[in-house]
């Protein structure tokens, strides 16, 4: 920080001149214009920042009516791509700068203006808005695509071709001619992480996408990289799954794995790989590598040798992620002996919020209710095994206890896909890592381990349809970089294995007799007591192993229908069970879609315990009174021009 506040010292002292009297976006509308100007005169490319344009030629006045280099050269924009670099911690970089140059120093060809292609500004802010949410800064006037760039059909040029081909290049000569996917087997800092997804996402638009699902209480992105061959869109009938990593900030393996899953996919899905090709086009995937970048940054500070058990487990809140959801364990407890009660979609009790709930944890919570996730895995580190749920005893003083869920059976068999897929995870040596779990065949059940509330796994299988297993990857919680690409070796064919056992049991549509999607139809198996209900346009999916299953499906107000299936071993798909439903009276003596509490489900933070992070201060006129980012001195010494399209909230 301190690098980055000395630069723009200088920089701000080097260009304090006085700026002209407007505003920015006055003069980039004409509004400043002396009638007796300048016309348009093409110029050398002279700009200190801008000389690696592919271009020697610019124009005066530039795209935001700038009239020469001297007032360029002293305006805030021109600050701005000059210390971007260090402000964002080398995300988008040179991009921006190149991007930005385009407008200040825009191309003369034939002594005609060249502006650049509105297509690249559009991609480039998608791909880097998040790096200015990080800083607190708005996005650059100077660089709305629909004001000053414009389309193909007008003759644009991409300021950034020139790069993008030096970069195949020299791709091109590390990969042997494209023909194998290159990984970096070292740890990544969190900005190297978020350059890396978002660099992956760009390289495969068509299956891929980056977003935030909030953020940490440090403010860093807890960024997701989705495959699927419909980016941002729940196609009917494909299962969704996820995949994180680094919800103890210390166990780093998980990580890596997943940054280098998501460069691995994006590569061989462009290679021709049928498998990863059929894996995408039938399944929406969604990784999260790190839910605790602040906890991270501590343990990667110290280092693979100097990196203590606990350092950087917690957030910065001093809060274990895995402890921190709501306790539904003990209520499905209490409750799974009473017929009237539900034992799946659990709600969240009021007084979980009256206690300290991470952001990292919201942001999760929310992310799995407003997603159908099917299957799920948390990847941690320091022991060799699977665990899956319950992880909380059924008897609270027995610390070490077997606590099966209704679907213990499916549970081991997605255990054993990822173990048996593992190099040696479920081998028989007993010197290994993890070997005192050999008899089990490197599987556990989570209680029996050893027992906490408030873990990650309980809380996606009570309150929502998806089955998460916990994937403990190693005994060293944070191995050296020499052993990231051994491990990557020992783990690519599990994950690979696991994310495909999606598509075991069986899927379908509920519909009425009109052919209406209902949505939040329950699905129930006869002898499983724990139900699915129906995604938004009334399909589902139920992880089942082969066998003979009566299946119903209810909905309120409409019939039940019940059908038997049988799941053949060799089934090589997903079995499809549509079901229509008849509107028929609700029976007053017991409508099980009429328990109060069912209601309660949808009250998410009902006591608005993050409303703080919103709101906006203001001062006793009712004025919004906001503390201003800790870059804004630097810019707004400049000039008499107080650069206010630098702030988000303005």
């Amino acid at each position: 920080m301190l690098s980055v506040a000395v630069a723009l010292i200088l920089l701000a002292a080097a260009f304090c001149v006085p700026s002209p009297s407007c505003e920015p976006e006055e003069r980039a509308l004409g509004r400043c214009r002396d009638p007796f100007e300048e016309k348009l005169y093409c110029s050398d490319m002279v700009l200190n920042y801008c000389q690696d344009v592919p271009y020697s030629k610019t124009m005066f006045p530039n795209i935001v009516g700038q009239q020469n280099r001297q007032e360029t050269e002293t305006s805030s924009e021109y600050l701005l791509l000059s210390v971007l670099h260090n402000l964002l911690n080398g995300e988008c970089s040179p991009d921006l700068r190149l991007l930005g140059c385009s407008i200040l120093a825009p191309r003369c060809q034939f002594d005609r203006m060249q502006k650049p292609c509105r297509s690249t500004c559009e991609m480039l802010r998608k791909n880097c808005a998040h790096a200015f949410e990080a800083i607190d800064m708005a996005w650059p006037y100077f660089l709305d695509c629909d004001r000053f760039f414009v389309g193909d059909e007008e003759g644009c040029y991409d300021p950034l071709s020139h790069l993008r081909a030096r970069q195949d290049v020299a791709f091109a000569n590390l990969s042997d001619g494209g023909q194998a996917t290159i990984l970096q087997f070292t740890y990544h800092s969190n900005t190297q992480m978020y350059n890396i997804l978002k660099k992956t996402a760009a390289k495969c638009p068509e299956i891929s996408r980056t977003y935030s699902i909030g953020r940490s209480v440090e403010g860093k992105d807890l960024l997701v990289i989705e495959f699927s061959n419909n980016p941002g869109q729940h196609d009917l009938l494909e299962p969704e799954i996820k995949l994180i990593g680094n919800m103890h900030g210390n166990e780093v393996l998980g990580r890596q794995l997943l940054i280098y899953l998501a460069q691995y996919m994006c590569s061989e899905y462009q290679l021709g790989n049928e498998r990863i090709q059929t894996l995408i086009n039938r399944t929406r995937i969604h990784l999260l590598p790190s839910m605790n970048p602040d906890g991270y940054e501590i343990a990667a500070s110290e280092g693979h040798i100097f990196n203590g058990w606990t350092s950087g487990r917690a957030n910065a809140q001093n809060l274990d992620l895995n402890r921190n959801f709501p306790d539904l364990t003990s209520i499905y407890y209490n409750r799974r002996r009473f017929r009237r009660f539900r034992n799946d979609h659990i709600p969240i009790p009021d007084s979980y919020w009256f206690n300290k709930v991470a952001p990292e944890t919201y942001a999760v919570m929310k992310w799995i209710r407003a997603i159908p996730f099917v299957l799920s895995a948390s990847l941690h580190g320091g022991e060799l095994v699977i665990s899956y749920p319950f992880d909380f005893s059924k008897h609270p003083e027995e610390e070490k206890m077997f606590s099966p869920t209704p679907d213990e059976q499916i549970f081991k068999q997605l255990a054993r896909t990822y173990a048996d897929a593992h190099a040696t995870m479920s081998n028989n040596d007993t010197d290994r890592c993890g070997a005192s779990f050999v008899s089990k065949g490197g599987i556990i059940n989570g209680a029996l381990w050893y027992s906490f509330p408030g873990g990650m796994s309980d809380f996606n299988y009570l309150h929502s349809n998806c089955l998460e297993l916990t994937v403990e990857l190693g005994c060293d919680k944070f191995p050296s970089e020499g052993e990231l690409y051994p491990e990557w070796l020992r783990n690519k064919e599990a994950l690979l294995s696991f994310m495909e056992s999606v598509h075991r049991g069986i899927k379908g549509i509920v519909k009425d007799k009109n052919g209406n999607a209902i949505k939040g139809a329950i699905i129930s198996v006869k002898g499983i007591r724990r139900d699915i209900t129906t995604a938004e346009d009334g399909d589902y999916w139920r992880l089942l192993n082969p066998g003979i299953y009566v299946i119903s499906a209810t909905a309120k107000g409409y019939s039940k229908v019940t059908k038997r299936i049988r799941l053949p071993r060799n089934m090589q798909k997903v079995g499809n069970v549509d079901f229509i439903l008849e509107k028929l009276p609700v029976d007053p003596d017991f409508d099980y879609f009429n328990i109060p509490e069912l209601d309660h489900y949808e009250r998410f933070d009902p006591f608005n315990q993050f409303r703080q992070y919103s709101d906006r201060d203001l001062g006793e006129n009712g004025e919004e009174r906001t503390e201003k980012p800790w870059w804004w001195g630097y810019f707004s010494q400049q000039g008499s021009s107080s650069p206010t399209w630098l702030l988000r909230n303005y």
